[in-house]
């Protein structure tokens, strides 16, 4: 069965990007000349991704503006005869069938998911997290959705990471079963060095089977009355197999200062219009 319909969960207050986030959702932070949220579609499009949920939480509404249509912008760049501003403005607004739920309340990243439970029905969903951008050859979520098609289970995104950050992530135990699949015997979030059983990170890309909203029912709060994925996927676990894939690309996490400014100088030395300029200033830079 094909994967056709992807969740983006965008409730997140961003406090690690405060004053800024106080009156803009950190989704819309922009990388070189477009937020990351509209990467993430990109991503799903190009993946072949029919129906899009944006799981959205209070005072996001710029979001919504943002993919949808802006009559007042399109008529004036019409007037100036701008035709490429104007043609680029009503791609966005046209490129995907885009849905919004609320989540009333910041419980979790499952809780997040619980929200998409009607839209979804009974049918494999990829979820993406907003923060993480892939660059890459094949868009991430089809090599996921690709490898769903041959184990028709949940599969989680992966990559091995430097052991000093594993406490900074869910980390997999798993038995490889080709260069880039292995099956998840567990799941482990944010262990301490010596309790990981892997560097193998997990990085913000699922196809998960519509099974996970039951999961989600039976798990527990955790810290801060918060309903963890992570913790919903372990139950899931005692079900069924589970499978994860080391996918191809570099991945940035623009939750993160840091990872936010790696994401746009990367970004920008690959555009073609500001790479030359770009590089030379940087170089600039490092002779002084």
């Amino acid at each position: 069965m094909k994967v056709k319909k992807a969740v983006i969960p965008a409730a997140g207050f961003g406090t690690r990007f405060l004053p800024a986030t106080k009156s803009m959702p950190k989704e819309m932070l922009t990388v070189v000349d477009r937020p990351v949220i509209h990467y993430n579609v990109e991503e799903l499009i190009e993946a072949g991704i029919e129906d899009i949920l944006i799981i959205l939480g209070r005072n996001k509404e710029e979001i919504t503006n943002y993919f949808d249509r802006s009559p007042e912008l399109e008529m004036l760049l019409k007037s100036k005869g701008n035709v490429k501003l104007l043609e680029m403005t009503e791609r966005v607004s046209e490129m995907a069938n885009i849905f919004y739920a609320r989540q009333k309340e910041a419980k979790g990243l499952g809780h997040a998911v619980a929200c998409a439970k009607s839209f979804v029905g009974n049918e494999p969903f990829a979820l993406v997290l907003a923060d993480d951008l892939v660059y890459s050859q094949t868009p991430c979520i089809k090599q996921l959705a690709d490898a769903y098609e041959k184990y028709e289970r949940t599969i989680i995104g992966v990559q091995p990471v430097p052991e000093k950050d594993v406490d900074k992530y869910g980390i997999i135990d798993g038995s490889a079963l080709d260069e880039h699949v292995y099956a998840v015997n567990a799941l482990v979030e944010k262990p301490a060095l010596n309790e990981a059983p892997s560097n193998v990170a997990i990085m913000g890309r699922y196809i998960l089977t519509p099974d996970i909203f039951d999961m989600i029912d039976q798990t527990t709060p955790g810290k801060g009355g918060e309903i963890q994925l992570t913790d919903a996927l372990r139950l899931l676990k005692e079900k069924e197999d589970i499978y994860a894939y080391a996918f191809e690309g570099k991945r940035y996490d623009t939750g993160d200062k840091l990872g936010y400014l790696k994401a746009t100088v990367e970004y920008a030395l690959r555009d073609g219009a500001l790479s030359e300029q770009f590089s030379a200033y940087l170089k600039t830079l490092f002779e002084k």
